[in-house]
């Protein structure tokens, strides 16, 4: 696979807690410079991003984020600021309480009040897959495809694990064809990027493979 290609796919991803200015303003640098597909960053720093950025790079951030359990409400405020700050993708943690409580119900509508607050933006509903059994990522995927979501996600990469490729497996044989997929958490190689991409994923949430390409002469002057 084509380097450019997977690079086209990925959502250059900072979201440390102490992540700095400098540091933000780095990711931004590298994604502009590799064509990535956004630049994921905290929401404090989109204001910042998108005055910075322009048309040239889209600006994702996130929503809930990592645990997922905070208010409906707080979600929808988090979105709506977002959006008016400049973001172009709306990455949301669902609650993942309520899916263990089998409060689907629940999920679907609060991914429909976030996705009302952002409705031309792309949105991306992380359902933290290392928390959930395959019986639970499959019922996800339904609500998802109900949801009126663009994307289901695997991971915050905050939490027990990533991505696997059993993940992207389950997520391709169960949404509905208008749903994409996001495999992140841990994908550490071109050779793992190139994995979950012929899994069926269509972004992948990572920092390492544009420090890979950075790093390699070759590879970097693409």
């Amino acid at each position: 696979m084509n380097i450019k290609d997977i690079l086209a796919t990925v959502d250059h991803t900072l979201l440390a807690p102490d992540a700095t200015e400098a540091q933000i303003k780095k990711i931004l640098d590298d994604a502009m410079k590799y064509k990535t597909a956004s630049a994921c960053i905290p929401a404090s720093y989109v204001k910042f991003a998108k005055d910075y950025c322009g048309d040239r790079l889209n600006i994702c951030t996130v929503i809930g984020f990592p645990t997922g359990y905070s208010t409906t409400a707080t979600k929808v405020f988090e979105t709506v600021y977002a959006v008016h700050d400049g973001a172009d993708e709306i990455d949301m943690v669902i609650n993942i309480g309520w899916v263990k409580d089998g409060k689907y119900d629940f999920v679907l509508d609060e991914i429909k009040q976030v996705k009302a607050a952002c409705p031309d933006k792309i949105l991306k509903v992380i359902i933290e897959t290392c928390l959930l059994t395959d019986e639970e990522k499959v019922e996800m995927c339904r609500v998802v495809s109900e949801s009126g979501a663009d994307f289901i996600k695997t991971s915050t990469g905050f939490s027990k694990a990533g991505a696997t490729f059993g993940d992207i497996e389950i997520f391709a044989a169960n949404v509905a064809p208008h749903v994409k997929i996001k495999a992140a958490g841990g994908i550490s190689s071109i050779e793992d990027a190139e994995k979950f991409l012929e899994l069926g994923a269509h972004r992948l949430g990572t920092s390492r493979i544009v420090k890979i390409v950075d790093s390699d002469p070759d590879m970097g002057s693409y």
